[in-house]
C-alpha cells in the first residue's frame, strides 16, 4: 500500500524529517539555574526513541530575565552549550531531527511553576541570590499581564534592540550546539506577542502603535537570528494566530508574509496566551487547524498544525487536505511518547517498526511474529 502521508519524509532546506510527525516544544521547567539536568535528558530521549521525525526542546530561554520559572532552561551564555548539546545529540542520534524554541516570558516572568499555582514569585524561593537579584519584570509596556500581577518595567529603546540581539546570539549557541532547527517563540502572551498585541504594547516609539510597528520586533529578530543561523538549516516561527485579545488571524497572515521574506520556513499555528491559558479555549479535537491552514493557504508558507491532535486518523486527513505540511503533538505524545510507531501500524504502513530504534523494533517484531493475536493496549480494552 502507499506509505501515509503522514510518514512521508520531508526537506526543508538543507534539512530532511524522516516523517511528519513533531514532538512540540513543551515547558518542563525542570533547570537547574537554567543549566540541563537528566530530566531533560530523558524527556526528549524517549521521543526521539519513539520515532518522530522532529523533536523539539522546550522553550529556551535568550536573557536572564525572560525565565518564567526557576526551573526555565537558559541559552543566554555560552556556558549553557555544553547541556544543551548533550540534548541535541541524543536526538540526533536516535534518527530525529532535533529542535529548538528560543523564548522570553517578558511580563509573563517570574512565577511558581503551573502544579505550584503559577502565581508572581515576590520572595527568592532558594535559588541563588544573584541569580534571583537578576530577575528583573520587562516588557513592551509598563501594563501587567493582569489586574493582580506586578507591573514590569518598560523597556527602552535601546534594550528593544539590545534583545533582538539577545535572540540571534541565541541562534549562534544553538548551531553550536548541533541543533538543525530553530524556532522562534512569539506566541502564548510572552514577549513577541506582547509587542504584537495592542492590548500589551503601548509603546509610542517606532516598536508600539501601528501594526507595522508592532510587527517590527519580530520581524528584526527573524533577521537577527537568520544572520547567526545557517542558511541551510530551517527556521520556524510559533504564532498565537488568534489570541481574542486584539491579535487575529488575518493579522498573522499579513505577518506571515512578512517573515517568510525575510527567512522563515514554517508558521507553527497555536493560540491564544495573551488573557488566560493559551489553551482556554480548546472545545474540539483540531480546534487550532483553521489556523494552519488558511495561514498556508493565504500566506504561502508551510505550517505546523498543533492543538488536540490526537488520533492517527486525525493526523492524517490534516495532511491530506493540505491543511499543514507537520503535525505536532503535545499532550498526546506525553501520554504515548511512541505515538509515531503505534499510528504508523494504525494506518497500515508496514514499517512501523522502522520508526525506532533497534532495541525496541527487534522484541517488538519477535512479539508480531509469534504472538498473531496479541493487540496492543493503544488498541482499546484488552
Amino acid at each position: 500500500m502507499a506509505i501515509p502521508k503522514l510518514f512521508e519524509p520531508l526537506t526543508i532546506r538543507g534539512v530532511t524529517m524522516k516523517n511528519r510527525v513533531c514532538v512540540a516544544p513543551m515547558h518542563q521547567y525542570a533547570s537547574d539555574h537554567g543549566f540541563a539536568t537528566d530530566w531533560h535528558l530523558m524527556n526528549v530521549g524517549r521521543f526521539a526513541a519513539g520515532g518522530a521525525g522532529l523533536t523539539f526542546v522546550e522553550s529556551t530561554k535568550c536573557d536572564r530575565r525572560g525565565c518564567g520559572t526557576v526551573g526555565d532552561l537558559a541559552l543566554w551564555d555560552d556556558k549553557f552549550i555544553p547541556g544543551v548539546k548533550k540534548l541535541a545529540d541524543f536526538i540526533k542520534s536516535h534518527d530525529s531531527v532535533a529542535a529548538i524554541q528560543i523564548g522570553h516570558s517578558g511580563r509573563k516572568a517570574k512565577r511558581f511553576r503551573p502544579w505550584e499555582g503559577g502565581a508572581p514569585l515576590t520572595e527568592n524561593p532558594g535559588v541563588d541570590q544573584a541569580y534571583w537579584d537578576s530577575w528583573e519584570l520587562v516588557a513592551p509596556s509598563a501594563e501587567p499581564a493582569s489586574p493582580t500581577d506586578p507591573t514590569p518595567r518598560a523597556l527602552t529603546n535601546q534594550e528593544v534592540k539590545d534583545l533582538v540581539e539577545m535572540w540571534g546570539q541565541s541562534a549562534r549557541r544553538a548551531n553550536e550546539c548541533g541543533f538543525d532547527v530553530f524556532e522562534i517563540h512569539g506566541a502564548h502572551g510572552y514577549m513577541i506577542h506582547q509587542f504584537l498585541s495592542p492590548m500589551a504594547n503601548l509603546r509610542n516609539d517606532e516598536y508600539g502603535g501601528s501594526e507595522e510597528n508592532r510587527m517590527r520586533f519580530c520581524s528584526e529578530i527573524v533577521e537577527s537570528v537568520r544572520a547567526h543561523w545557517p542558511d541551510d538549516k530551517p527556521l520556524f516561527l510559533r504564532l498565537s494566530c488568534e489570541d481574542r485579545a486584539g491579535w487575529d488571524l488575518d493579522a498573522s497572515v499579513r505577518l506571515s508574509k512578512q517573515v517568510k521574506a525575510l527567512g522563515v520556513d514554517v508558521i507553527d499555528c497555536s493560540g491564544g496566551g495573551m488573557q488566560g491559558s493559551p489553551t482556554e479555549f480548546a472545545p474540539s479535537y483540531g480546534y487550532q487547524v483553521p489556523y494552519s491552514d488558511k495561514i498556508r493557504r493565504e500566506a504561502d508558507i508551510m505550517t505546523m498544525a498543533v492543538g488536540l491532535i490526537v488520533h492517527a486518523e486525525q493526523a492524517e486527513e490534516i495532511l491530506q487536505k493540505g491543511q499543514a505540511d507537520i503535525i505536532a503533538l503535545a499532550r498526546e505524545i506525553l501520554y504515548n511518547p511512541n505515538w509515531p510507531m503505534d499510528a504508523a501500524r494504525k494506518l497500515g504502513f508496514e514499517g512501523h517498526l522502522e520508526t525506532v530504534p533497534s532495541q525496541q523494533a527487534y522484541w517488538l517484531g519477535r512479539r508480531d511474529a509469534t504472538a498473531t493475536e496479541v493487540v496492543p493496549s493503544t488498541y482499546g480494552r484488552g
